[in-house]
């Protein structure tokens, strides 16, 4: 059986390949009433859309979303949002050698081992090309929480972490990595040019922040606001950990040190830490994705045919030399989606 569809009353549904006409996501359960245009949609899109410097992958998609359900006159009527995302810059032809050999690292022969065929060119269902699907859903998702202020930055680019006393959100959006730190950002400029220069690949870890989250969201066991988003958050291709709050960093602290010390205030508790993280008490949600490095390179590697042939596979094509960096953008939405399922929850058992 295969799983396509995440949250519980505020779902969605992703459909579409990387090199197939057409990708997009379902939205079902989205309150009616909400105002939704494609244009509201666009923004977040073009901020994850490939090809825009020459540290990510120059395939050149215009990511134009379009509306095919659940609007009228411009307001959502709560029957399922269909968006559709035209592919319209393939290239399966630079796929030609993987077709029956295997990338390491990649997907290509779980896909043959699970399915017994698999769409090659660019990875198929596999590739990160799927991700512009859930940003669009997120967009939507971020109309169910207006409350909530979330923002998303790279932290750390093949070992090299941001120095959190140089922290400018405002800086985001001033270079190409989505780094809040513009001293880490000139320093990342040489670290990919080299990478993608040598034909290899980074990983990074993206920082997500969810401000205005009010207390009491999330259940107590099984639909934890932390298990939640770690399944969220690991359902993103490439991803491989996922921290809430202080995540590891945690396990080496004392009892003393990890508890976060409450004192009276006007408006309820004053915290004076915020190690937990994700446990919704109206502290700010954290969370950090750690993206493995991108495993089409051209670097040559060892691996078999599907004949089980010894063989060495380099990957042409055009590949993101670290998939973190367009990242942000998909953990934004992915909190945002998980944030609006959880609102909508919480409301439906307390009222």
């Amino acid at each position: 059986m295969s799983f396509n569809t995440f949250g519980r009353l505020f779902r969605f549904t992703t459909w579409g390949e990387s090199h197939g006409p057409a990708l997009g996501a379902v939205v079902d359960g989205c309150p009616p009433g909400l105002d939704l245009s494609a244009e509201a949609i666009q923004p977040f899109l073009d901020a994850r859309r490939p090809g825009q410097s020459r540290f990510t992958t120059q395939r050149q998609e215009p990511d134009q979303v379009k509306i095919l359900s659940g609007v009228f006159e411009g307001r959502t009527t709560g029957t399922p949002i269909s968006l559709m995302i035209e592919n319209t810059d393939q290239r399966s032809k630079d796929y030609g050698e993987i077709a029956k050999a295997y990338r390491p690292g990649h997907a290509d022969y779980a896909y043959d081992a699970k399915y017994g065929l698999r769409d090659y060119r660019g990875g198929g269902r596999s590739s990160a090309r799927e991700t512009a699907a859930r940003v669009a859903a997120g967009a939507v998702a971020r109309l169910v929480v207006p409350e909530v202020r979330i923002v998303a930055y790279v932290c750390e680019i093949g070992g090299d972490a941001i120095d959190r006393a140089n922290i400018d959100l405002g800086e985001i959006g001033n270079n190409p990595f989505f780094c809040p730190d513009a001293q880490a950002a000139k320093r990342w400029e040489v670290l990919v040019d080299d990478a993608r220069k040598a034909g290899s690949s980074l990983g990074a870890v993206v920082e997500c922040v969810a401000l205005g989250v009010p207390a009491g969201w999330g259940a107590p066991l099984y639909a934890k606001l932390d298990s939640e988003l770690a399944a969220a958050m690991m359902s993103i291709n490439a991803v491989k950990a996922v921290e809430i709050g202080d995540g590891f960093a945690a396990a080496r602290l004392t009892g003393e040190e990890n508890a976060d010390e409450m004192r009276p205030g006007e408006d309820g508790p004053e915290f004076l830490a915020n190690h937990a993280g994700g446990i919704s008490t109206g502290q700010p949600v954290i969370c950090r994705v750690a993206f493995k490095p991108t495993s089409s390179i051209l670097t040559p590697r060892a691996s078999i045919t599907s004949d089980g042939e010894a063989t060495e596979v380099r990957t042409k094509g055009r590949h993101d030399p670290c998939v973190g960096i367009r990242g942000a953008p998909v953990v934004e939405a992915m909190m945002a989606l998980v944030l609006a399922d959880q609102k909508l929850l919480h409301r439906g058992q307390i009222g």
